[in-house]
């Protein structure tokens, strides 16, 4: 195998593999990467057996080969050499890469191609696409409720296409974040319903196009991008109902700026234990005290103005989930629905459509209270 490239194209593509390959060593051929040269173009592959992605890319191929390299080295290599140029890789004896550039020569013992676990293959016949930009955005509003834990099938987001219709939710237990968006022109055969992991879903934000096709069989998920794809393995189990979850009877409704409460919540906080990171509430006609203390530490006390009318509540969240609902969404002023202090929290844009601000994008958070 024998071929030349400029840097900055080969440079991009080995970035984003760097999220991909294996970091724990837990089987040393995951921490490489699988350098394909066919006579018109080279292709990149790396995968920890659970995501994986694929680049391909044209070039200037002098011989055709496949060899695995360390991801991590060919990419700092690269990365080192002088800006605009040129860059051969070149396969010697003995599973050795030379890669030169100018004066600089580097040589890289790589391990045999039939070691490489085999990558499964999208036909991509089903015409799905959907747009990138709000995808991501949808993404964002979901990925922080996320969790890593024992509960497998948590630790993703489930992801529902129907006619018109795409959904993204996520949930740790404690609370639930919900996004829609209309789909204008997606028509679909029957409901689609896959739980996408949480290392998918951030690969997928690096990705920059207009639109993403997806894919599925009976054990991947696979979202093309241009001249990359990325491959995702299905997480099993059965995610949360989350319908269930939405409260449907909060009666005690408030309006506040996200830009105040935000801002009070991050001061009360500074005094909150460490742990609980626990605020309370005291939400009252026209404004909501807020209170923390730590033993350790001391207190502390804010009030902000809010469009309120009902009954007094006093109620405790985490400060924490609080702040990450606030600071993804956009809209100005966020409506809270509550029921009681033992109840599941609703909070949304205050609009009308539930959108956040003029992105078309329905945005819903549950949050479960605490003692505090």
């Amino acid at each position: 195998m024998n071929f030349t490239i400029n840097k900055e194209d080969i440079l991009r593509e080995l970035q984003l593999l760097q999220g991909i390959v294996e970091k724990r060593n837990t089987m040393p051929i995951l921490a490489n990467i699988l350098i394909n040269a066919t006579e018109s173009e080279v292709e990149l592959i790396g995968t920890d057996l659970e995501v994986g992605l694929k680049t391909h890319f044209p070039a200037q191929i002098d011989g055709t080969g496949s060899i695995t390299i360390s991801g991590k080295k060919v990419f700092e290599i690269v990365r080192s050499l002088a800006e605009e140029k040129q860059v051969a890789f070149n396969e010697g004896k003995d599973l050795m890469m030379e890669i030169t550039s100018g004066e600089s020569e580097f040589k890289v013992l790589c391990l045999p191609k039939e070691d490489y676990p085999p990558i499964p293959e999208a036909k991509f016949e089903k015409n799905i696409v959907l747009p990138l930009d709000k995808f991501k955005e949808m993404i964002d509003r979901v990925y922080y409720a996320i969790t890593q834990e024992q509960r497998y099938y948590l630790n993703g987001a489930l992801m529902l296409l129907r006619d018109e219709q795409m959904e993204l939710v996520s949930t740790d237990g404690h609370r639930l974040a919900y996004t829609s968006l209309a789909v204008e022109g997606l028509k679909m055969e029957k409901e689609i319903k896959a739980i996408v992991s949480k290392k998918t879903l951030n690969e997928l934000r690096k990705f920059e196009d207009e639109s993403v096709e997806f894919d599925l069989d009976e054990n991947n998920l696979f979202f093309r991008v241009r001249n990359r794809t990325l491959i995702s393995r299905i997480i099993e189990g059965k995610f949360p109902n989350y319908e269930a979850v939405i409260p449907k009877d909060n009666q005690e409704n408030l309006e506040i700026s996200r830009e105040k409460i935000a801002d009070a919540i991050r001061r009360v906080s500074l005094l909150s234990t460490e742990r609980s990171r626990g605020i309370r509430f005291n939400i009252e006609p026209n404004q909501i005290k807020l209170y923390s203390s730590n033993p350790e530490i001391g207190e502390a006390r804010d009030k902000v103005d809010v469009d309120y009318s009902g009954n007094e509540i006093e109620i405790g969240f985490n400060s924490q989930y609080l702040l990450d609902f606030l600071t993804v969404i956009k809209s100005e002023k966020i409506r809270f629905e509550l029921k009681d202090e033992n109840s599941a929290v609703l909070m949304r844009p205050a609009t009308a459509a539930d959108t956040d601000s003029d992105d078309d994008i329905k945005y819903l958070y549950v949050l479960m209270p605490m003692k505090i």
